[in-house]
């Protein structure tokens, strides 16, 4: 049973009631008032987040004892290396069997985070963390008691040791802007500048900043911002590796596509219907996948010129919701894709079909991103339950439930990194978890 899910057991037990709550364990109804009321807080909405609460707490307790089920049946690595052995299971599917027990079995502790300003260390609530190609740093937007954000980057050389510490350095000059979307960008060398979307009083703000801002080099030496200009308000980023469209990045307005070259400053403009919440340049041609908020997906080839109308869009697909992440997957044949309505689709791009749909995911009106490793051959995304998902590439079959180590809430949605490399090509394989001002690892061996 997905533990986000409400529970099927009352309607078994009793029958609903209209306005009325069967509570199990009692044996017997309690009456239910609207909204919320002091001398009576029993309201469905507090029913709910208790059963959930419950929920969460038995998952975490069955992690601690290393009580957890492999989803399959029959599935341990005795009988896969037998099977291996006797030539029954390929090579492609013995590792991704393989993989699936890694994902089971890892177990979560928590990382030590040292800053240089020990005053502000642990104290903000991370926001988004986005790692770059390497997973050797990782990008950190942590929200502000008085409001705003502040950034910062996290150096992950720290995993490989004995002792899980990481070393994070933030620069507190930009602190008032709130953020909607980042990216890595490559402008001198891979993932060494970043871009930054989002809100700094009205309009919004794009900037460009060197990552070199974030590190414990002498303050005199660090170079200054890139790029920045006001937009309206901004919901996504993406930069291009295409050298066909060298140096340019893209940002998802309302209701628009602009597109910036950062070396000549020219700009291209795509008028949409709707606001772009999510971005992604392809790789071996100059082509931008945009996800909207009417549910559409559609493809803008950057190099030519945008023309009025509508005829500049080459792909479209379309969600029966909001389409709040995009993936394009590395041979580009196919895209995976998440929208509000907590549905999970991977898209053929050259037939425009839907031909795998992953089930579980819970969102409402989040803008939750997808993390997608071809090379281990797992989906993973965070639901606005909190609850961290795993999934098998190949089939859809979900792997496994992660529950958050804090209480459900709006405000503690966990911002996660997976990779077989943390720290860099000799670092360790995981998940890294942020969630309030805790940083978890979730060992992957």
């Amino acid at each position: 049973e997905d533990p986000s899910s409400s529970s099927s057991t009352q309607n078994s037990v009793a029958p609903e009631l209209p306005g009325f709550y069967y509570d199990p364990e009692k044996n017997r109804y309690f009456r239910l008032l609207p909204g919320h009321n002091n001398h009576n807080p029993l309201t469905k909405d507090s029913i709910q987040h208790k059963a959930m609460e419950c929920k969460r707490l038995r998952l975490l307790e069955e992690e601690e004892k290393q009580n957890l089920k492999t989803t399959r049946a029959g599935l341990n690595s005795s009988v896969l290396l037998q099977k291996r052995q006797l030539g029954l299971l390929s090579s492609t599917s013995y590792c991704r069997l393989v993989h699936e027990l890694k994902v089971n079995s890892m177990q979560r502790r928590k990382i030590e985070i040292h800053s240089p300003d020990s005053s502000v260390a642990g104290t903000n609530n991370f926001k988004i963390i986005v790692a770059d190609v390497a997973c050797e740093r990782i990008f950190t937007v942590n929200d502000v008691e008085h409001g705003g954000c502040k950034y910062g980057i996290i150096n992950l050389s720290g995993l490989g040791k004995e002792s899980l510490t990481v070393e994070m350095y933030d620069n507190l000059y930009f602190t008032n802007r709130k953020v909607n979307s980042v990216c890595w960008a490559s402008l001198t060398h891979p993932d060494s500048h970043l871009c930054l979307m989002g809100i700094a009083e009205t309009p919004g703000c794009a900037s460009l900043l060197p990552a070199s801002l974030f590190s414990s080099t002498n303050p005199g030496d660090r170079p200054g911002m890139l790029c920045s200009f006001k937009i309206s308000t901004a919901w996504s980023c993406a930069w291009c590796l295409n050298p066909q469209a060298d140096n340019c990045f893209s940002t998802g307005l309302t209701r628009r596509v602009l597109v910036t070259n950062v070396v000549t400053g020219h700009r291209q403009t795509f008028g949409t219907s709707s606001d772009v919440l999510a971005q992604q340049f392809a790789t071996q041609t100059p082509v931008l996948y945009n996800g909207c908020r009417s549910g559409e997906i559609f493809s803008i080839d950057v190099r030519q010129r945008n023309r009025k109308g509508q005829s500049w869009k080459a792909i479209r697909l379309f969600h029966g919701s909001a389409v709040t992440s995009i993936h394009l997957m590395e041979a580009e044949h196919y895209l995976m894709a998440a929208d509000m309505a907590g549905k999970i689709k991977l898209w053929d791009l050259r037939t425009t079909k839907c031909v795998k749909q992953y089930k579980g995911h819970h969102n409402e009106y989040a803008l939750l991103p997808l993390h997608v490793n071809e090379e281990e051959g797992l989906l993973i995304a965070v639901g606005q339950d909190c609850y961290t998902r795993i999934w098998s590439l190949q089939d859809a079959h979900l792997l496994r439930t992660i529950p958050s180590p804090h209480p459900s809430s709006k405000d503690a949605i966990p911002s996660v990194v997976f990779s077989s490399r943390l720290g860099g090509n000799r670092g360790v394989p995981g998940l890294l978890m942020a969630v309030k001002q805790d940083l978890y690892h979730f060992s992957y061996n």
